[in-house]
């Protein structure tokens, strides 16, 4: 039987930066300022979406644990 490339915490890491992903667009998409210059839309809300990029990352590169047999 051939072993999947991603475990099941590959996943759920997956999962959970593409939700901190989704909140960090939120995050820009709320700002009440023009254009989105403001707090929201120029630094919390970027470093938000980087924090689910470097999740994503981590997700990816993470070595799934060995089957038990």
């Amino acid at each position: 039987m051939e072993r999947l490339a991603f475990g099941k915490k590959n996943y759920q890491w997956m999962i959970i930066g593409l939700i901190v992903l989704v909140v960090g667009f939120i995050i820009m998409s709320i700002d009440k300022e023009a254009y989105g210059f403001g707090f929201l839309g120029i630094t919390l809300g970027p470093i938000v979406v980087v924090a689910g990029f470097v999740i994503e990352i981590y997700a990816i590169l993470h070595k799934p644990e060995a089957h038990k047999k």
